[in-house]
């Protein structure tokens, strides 16, 4: 059972784990950062708990952890019961789920153990949009692809909000660094994969005639706007595109990628 606490002062230091996540983030890659990852709400509190991100902590009003207790297992760490004004003060701003945990993260897989168990996997290059590898990471988990690589340019898939935005579903999605960048998509040619460089361009393969469905694909996403480099698809085995009305020239790189997984048969 967890230790249940109650705080009535914003300033209390067992809530560092949890201060101003409006002006500075738990990333290691920021100034004075510690690398913990930070689930909000129930539904994403509970997939941080079915992960492999160890517990250290919870802080909510009292009727979103006495939710939890019964998720907790053997936790015996603090559970911080507060108010919803006392919250907002020490996290920076209204939470409107009422509860955050805390974890420290887990060890990344190594690529090529992924690449060996996996049938369809997404490779990312230059997505920096938090936002975008949250729902990149939501529809891999709903559309059945096994794992994401990042290549060059990618963004932390564990900042607070990518998190929040995949709806927890990046602390279940395996993903690891894939360097060089771009000669480590070799490593996928020698298991087996095709890679398909998802791109807009005229002379690449429509989506519904490049055979692919069914067949191991590694799926390569470039950034939202500038997409893909040249020296990227350029390393890829196929450039495929999807069909689009007339005066449309592309769609947000999460919603490309749902289209793509679902059409290569992943689901």
């Amino acid at each position: 059972m967890p230790q249940v606490i109650e705080i009535d002062d914003p300033s209390d230091t067992r809530l560092d784990d949890f201060r101003d996540l409006s002006t500075a983030d738990r990333r290691p890659d920021r100034p004075g950062g510690r690398g913990l990852v930070i689930a909000e709400g129930v539904i994403v509190v509970r997939r941080l708990l079915d992960s492999p991100y160890p517990l250290r902590g919870l802080l909510g009003v009292r009727r979103r952890i006495e939710e939890l207790v019964p998720d907790l297992g053997d936790f015996d760490g603090p559970a911080y019961v507060t108010s919803a004004d006392v919250m907002a003060q020490a996290v920076g701003f209204h939470l409107n789920r009422g509860v955050l945990a805390a974890a420290d993260r887990a060890p990344q897989p190594d690529p090529a153990v992924l690449v060996e168990n996996a049938r369809m996997l997404a490779v990312l290059e230059g997505v920096g949009d938090h936002e975008n590898l949250g729902s990149l990471f939501r529809n891999a988990a709903a559309l059945s692809v096994d794992g994401l690589l990042l290549g060059a340019g990618c963004s932390d898939p564990l900042y607070r909000r990518s998190v929040r935005v995949s709806m927890g579903h990046v602390l279940r999605v395996p993903f690891a660094d894939l360097r060089p960048w771009p000669s480590g998509l070799d490593l996928l040619r020698a298991n087996g994969f095709t890679v398909a460089a998802l791109t807009p361009r005229a002379d690449a393969v429509d989506l519904r005639e490049c055979k692919l469905a069914g067949e191991k694909v590694a799926l390569l996403l470039g950034s939202e706007g500038p997409g893909l480099t040249d020296e990227a698809i350029d390393a890829a085995d196929i450039a495929v595109r999807i069909p689009m009305a007339s005066g449309v020239d592309s769609l947000n790189v999460a919603t490309a990628a749902a289209v793509a997984f679902h059409a290569l048969g992943v689901s």
